[in-house]
Formats: C-alpha cells, structure tokens, sequence
C-alpha cells in the first residue's frame, strides 16, 4: 500500500479553510450494512465462504478492490468485474425502494456548502454516487466529486482525498475531511487533511483512527461552519 504524508517543515496550518471533503457511506447515508448485506448475499449465492473479519477489511476499499478481495479471499467464483455489477445492482435496487440518508445529511451539505466548495471523497462506485447525489437533491452542492474506482489506491491511502483537493483547486492542509470509518480517518489524516471524526456507530472506527481527528462529532448537526473554523484554528495537524 502506499502513503503519502507531508515533508517536515511543510505547512500544516488549517486556519484558514479552503475547503471541505465529505465521505458517502457511513457520514451522509446508512450504507455500512447494505453494502455489507449486498457483498454477503454475493457471497452465499455463489458458494463462497465470508470470514469473519470480511467486514472491516473491506471497509474503505475501493471497487476494483473489494471484488478482488471476494475473489482472492472469499473464493467467490466469478471474475471481479462480474462480482462488482453483482453486487452494485443489489445496493441500487434496495436504494431505488428508498434512499437511507442519515438525519441531518442534507442540512448538514447545504450549510456548509454555503460557506466553503465541497468535495465528496467516496469509495464507492461512480454509479452510486451519481445515483445518491441525484436522489438526495445535493448533486449541486458539491463542486467536485471522486469514486474510489477513480484513483490507484483506495483508503486508507491518501490517494481519493488528494485527487478531491486537486479538483477543488486547493491545498490538502486547507482542507477538511468528514469521516466514519477507520481507513477512511486514515486517509484524510495521510492526505494532511483536517479530519473531523463523525463515528460510524454500527462500524465503530479504531481509537488509534479516532485518534488523528482534530475533533470528534455526535451528530451532522453539530457539523456547522462555526465548529470547523474553531477547530482549523486551534489545530494544527499532528504529525507533520
């Protein structure tokens, strides 16, 4: 795996706050487990065997990524492309019958897209992004967009938040990163991101991920421009 962190001496002040990065599955949806319910069903239908820790070592990775891992690991039988569309079209149909956005996901969005361009850093694929944005309404407040399938490595490299900073035209340490999970914390913290932990209660991150975090949120509602600045000012990113 490779990783990214920033030289010595390089600046690692947030205090001023270009702009902010969200994660999808776990922060602005309840997707941890349809995902998960989506990949094990795939599993048992073609005869492979889930592990236990299936769950959490797939959490973060990208597509190309995670079918492999069904395929070399769980020893399902089909090519990686064919267990990615396999398990993709399953998430999408149970989203088509209603769509598990978290409460305060959309306020959260608007606020600070109010105040900041936004960037959605997801591993999930293209498709699913598109399809969430569209069918929560927040496909324009978000300036810049990037699918795991779109970078080299997935979380916990830093690779996806780089690419969002990029697109956004700003610089990674003037950025803030809103994660759940352990690798994806990982990953905002590699990129030298302001992370802001948002803890993914069913799939609680890791207390040395949640230990990179600037600060730790109860809920999107506690997510406003007001506590990001307060933190950016008062934190410098540890570590650089």
């Amino acid at each position: 795996m490779w990783y990214r962190y920033l030289p010595v001496g390089a600046d690692t002040r947030h205090s001023e706050l270009e702009a902010v990065c969200f994660d999808l599955d776990g922060v602005l949806i309840d997707s941890e487990q349809a995902w998960d319910d989506a990949r094990r069903a795939v599993v048992a239908e073609t005869g492979g065997q889930w592990r236990a820790d299936a769950t959490s070592a797939m959490m973060g990775m990208s597509a190309p990524e995670w079918s492999r891992y069904l395929h070399d690991e769980l020893g399902v039988p089909l090519a990686p492309e064919q267990i990615n569309h396999r398990v993709v079209e399953r998430l999408l149909a149970g989203y088509a019958d209603g769509l598990p956005l978290l409460r305060g996901a959309v306020d959260a969005v608007r606020r600070l897209a109010a105040r900041w361009p936004l960037g959605l850093a997801s591993s999930a694929n293209r498709e699913v992004i598109d399809a969430v944005l569209a069918a929560s309404g927040l496909a324009d407040s978000f300036a810049a967009t990037v699918s795991g399938e779109e970078v080299a490595h997935g979380k916990p490299a830093p690779d996806i938040y780089l690419a969002a900073a990029e697109k956004l035209g700003a610089a990674p340490t003037r950025c803030a990163a809103v994660e759940d999970s352990s690798n994806g914390l990982r990953a905002a913290a590699a990129a030298g991101m302001l992370v802001v932990a948002l803890p993914n209660r069913r799939f609680p991150p890791s207390e040395d991920a949640l230990g990179l975090a600037a600060v730790t949120l109860g809920s999107l509602d506690e997510l406003t421009p007001e506590v990001l600045e307060a933190t950016a000012d008062a934190s410098p990113r540890p570590g650089g």
